[in-house]
């Protein structure tokens, strides 16, 4: 058997319908080497990496200075228990991603290792509710969401979220309030005219999604522990990019309130928006802060959620008051070590300058899109790209779900060199940092082509 026949047999892919996948028509392609921006499958075709391997590159496949502390860390120690031990490794990533979260601020936060983003943030969530019930606000125990949202699997992640792809597990979720997503182009309230290549912009804007924020957060604040949001990006609910102003307000009215926000950085952090943190476009700084994906450079599994350092004072004092969480590879060394080098890249490479001519690249490229009448929206937050396609311009219409439009373009774009994986019907263009303009220029071609192709 090949290696795609040994996987229809044996393997269960994620977020992967029965069909077509194991129709033996369907060609799935088996990757076997990644390099920079580019994956080759095994019978030696090149593409680009176009969601960058769901999210997590950060700086190109086998980047030498991440391979090397790896190599480098194997030689020394593998993994050891985190539980009463320590390690340096685990202390300087700690200490490097407290001065990342507090910025100029003063602040200081303590890092709590895990696996992956859902990990990250069921510890953000139980932190959270164990701080109130132990330091004399025991009904705070509620959380809000935003509507669509999503922040991982685990059942505590699907319980702060109102993602479509956890209807199924309703009955296994404790329940959560959710508040209208600021996500102008299928807001209730849009008043631009549809087609309009901004809607965020628009100034006719009541700021309805702010008043609905406050009056929620009036409504349920004394129950509330914890507001959950993914700043300036809703990912998995379609790439919705919020509009400037949103997550300064959201800050002010929970910090008016005494209640604490939980930021889910795990696709925005690290590098994706431009800089290290999306929550400080805005100058915002959330109670807990989840990082995951692009933390290792996208080669090991490793996750942090970083906590203020008065709320781990709500920890303290005796056996009683521990948190009682953990997992087996917590501050795995080599996750730690692959992290370190990340980190250190973006300074010893200039990323950050590099991100923004290629943001800015990718914008002018992106406005190609607008010549397709079957493009409703097309948005974009540094190297996160997204076309939103509809069935009428006019009214924003979506296609009949059974049609998957945007999956079958991605499928056309394959033959064109390019991998990626649409949200619903939002084609999505997710690159390394580490592509070049040429890079870019390629995956927008092919994506538009394909584009064409099957809405001709």
């Amino acid at each position: 058997m090949s290696a795609e026949e040994q996987d229809k047999a044996f393997v269960w892919h994620p977020f992967t319908p029965d069909q077509p996948w194991r129709d033996p028509a369907y060609r799935l392609p088996v990757i076997v080497r990644g390099e920079g921006p580019y994956l080759w499958d095994q019978e030696g075709r090149r593409y680009w990496d176009g969601n960058a391997s769901i999210w997590t590159n950060v700086h190109g496949h086998r980047h030498p200075r991440v391979v090397a502390a790896i190599r480098e860390q194997l030689d020394r120690i593998d993994h050891v228990s985190f539980l009463g031990l320590t390690h340096p490794w685990a202390v300087e990533l700690a200490e490097r991603l407290s001065a990342i979260a507090a910025g100029e601020s003063g602040r200081r936060y303590r890092a709590f290792f895990s696996d992956d983003g859902a990990t990250a943030i069921e510890a953000a969530v139980k932190i959270a509710w164990q701080y109130f019930q132990q330091n004399g606000q025991p009904e705070r125990d509620r959380f809000l969401c935003l509507g669509e949202s999503y922040h991982g699997d685990t059942v505590g992640a699907m319980s702060v979220a109102q993602s479509r792809f956890h209807r199924i597990f309703e009955g296994l979720r404790f329940p959560s309030a959710s508040i209208l997503p600021p996500a102008c182009y299928r807001c209730p309230f849009n008043r631009a005219p549809a087609g309009s290549r901004d809607a965020r912009l628009d100034r006719r804007c009541a700021w309805e999604c702010v008043r609905t924020l406050e009056e929620a957060l009036d409504r349920h604040g004394d129950r509330v522990a914890a507001l959950v949001i993914e700043p300036k990006v809703q990912a998995a609910a379609g790439m919705w990019m919020h509009p400037e102003g949103y997550l300064r307000e959201l800050d002010r009215l929970c910090r008016e309130r005494g209640i604490l926000w939980i930021a889910d950085e795990v696709f925005t952090g690290i590098g994706r928006l431009g800089e290290w943190l999306a929550c400080r476009r805005e100058g915002a700084f959330p109670d807990l802060l989840c990082l995951a994906k692009g933390l290792s450079g996208g080669m090991t599994p490793l996750a942090a959620t970083l906590v203020r350092e008065e709320i781990y004072g709500g920890f303290t004092g005796g056996k009683g008051r521990a948190f009682l969480h953990g997992h087996s590879y917590t501050a795995n060394p080599i996750g730690c070590a692959a992290a370190l080098a990340t980190l250190a890249l973006f300074e010893e490479e200039a990323v950050f300058e590099r991100t923004a001519r290629a943001a800015e690249a990718l914008g002018a490229l992106s406005r190609r899109f607008w010549r397709h009448p079957h493009v409703g929206d097309v948005r974009q937050e540094g190297l996160v790209l997204a076309v939103e396609l509809v069935e009428r311009r006019e009214d924003r219409a979506p296609f009949p779900a059974e049609r998957e439009v945007a999956f079958r373009v991605c499928e056309r774009a394959r033959a064109h060199g390019l991998l990626t994986r649409p949200i619903g019907d939002v084609l999505v263009l997710i690159p390394p940092l580490c592509a070049t303009t040429g890079d870019l220029a390629g995956m927008v071609g092919a994506l538009e082509r394909a584009l064409w192709e099957e809405l001709p």
